[in-house]
């Protein structure tokens, strides 16, 4: 165990960099009943899906924020870019049925919010190297308490459905 925590951290950062956020978010999100838990906790809770899949990322390593440094303006990005073409692309699910234009505009909008989504967890991956990090502790909350708070969720349901996700992390993060 190394007991300077600037090593420590050292340490936790370079695990960082070894595991891009990228493909661990595309993984997670592509395993079972992830993709319908984190759309259900964007769509009823106001979860952004991304600083979800990223609090994932950072919880897989043991490794948690220390404060919100940076989140503003990522937060920004979500909703002046990312949450824009999400709306339209939903606007136009009924008319793309029954127009091809439509339909080819509406393909190119789920890319663009892709891109959108890739540059919002480059941006979050950015923070996780660069802002105040600490390793998780034996005295921290659950993996779930701790995915709860941050995310403010407090009703039943969402934290049912947050449960149900942190159960699929690899390896699964257990209570302490």
């Amino acid at each position: 165990m190394i007991d300077d925590s600037t090593e420590m951290l050292a340490v936790l950062r370079a695990r960082l960099t070894d595991d891009p956020l990228w493909p661990f978010a595309l993984a997670l999100y592509a395993g079972p009943g992830i993709e319908a838990a984190c759309l259900e906790l964007q769509d009823a809770a106001g979860v952004d899906v991304c600083e979800l899949l990223w609090r994932c990322w950072l919880l897989h390593h043991g490794a948690v924020p220390e404060g919100e440094a940076g989140l503003a303006e990522v937060h920004r990005w979500q909703g002046e870019t990312t949450a824009v073409l999400r709306h339209l692309r939903r606007r136009l699910k009924a008319q793309a049925s029954q127009h091809a234009g439509v339909a080819r505009l509406r393909e190119t909008l789920k890319q663009a919010e892709l891109q959108a989504e890739r540059e919002t967890l480059a941006r979050l991956e950015t923070l996780a190297l660069t802002r105040p990090l600490r390793p998780l502790a034996a005295s921290d909350p659950t993996p779930l308490r701790l995915l709860s708070n941050a995310l403010q969720l407090q009703k039943k349901a969402h934290l049912s459905t947050l449960n149900r996700l942190v159960a699929r992390l690899d390896p699964p993060l257990g209570s302490r």
